[in-house]
């Protein structure tokens, strides 16, 4: 079974969901501020998918910005990356679809249409 991690309040997650719900797509909906994935989560994810921490942040969002993280990320060590990523939930790019461990990070209406 397929897991779409998602914000309630993030529309761009509303739409990859209504697609998913089309497609009569198997899945279960996972709250990322309820339920942030954890440093092993996000581990796992980096060691069985081909994409770089960086992208898993959510540049666009005002925790990344107050926490100037632009200015930081560089800096910082995976492993500072992986415990801030745990802590906040809201500094993840959304939606995430988790299939055992393969991770589709943001929506792609034509990825998501090819599952």
């Amino acid at each position: 079974m397929k897991t779409f991690i998602c914000y309630k309040g993030c529309s761009t997650c509303t739409k990859a969901r209504k697609q998913f719900e089309a497609l009569n797509i198997d899945f279960e909906v996972r709250e990322i501020t309820e339920d942030t994935p954890t440093v092993t989560e996000l581990k796992t994810w980096l060691d069985h998918n081909d994409f770089d921490i960086k992208k898993l942040f959510n540049t666009s969002g005002l925790i990344y910005r107050k926490l100037e993280l632009k200015d930081k990320i560089n800096d910082m060590s995976e492993d500072e990356k992986l415990q801030l990523l745990s802590e906040n939930g809201m500094l993840i790019k959304r939606p995430l679809l988790v299939d055992g461990h393969t991770v589709i990070i943001g929506y792609n209406e034509k990825v998501y249409a090819n599952l």
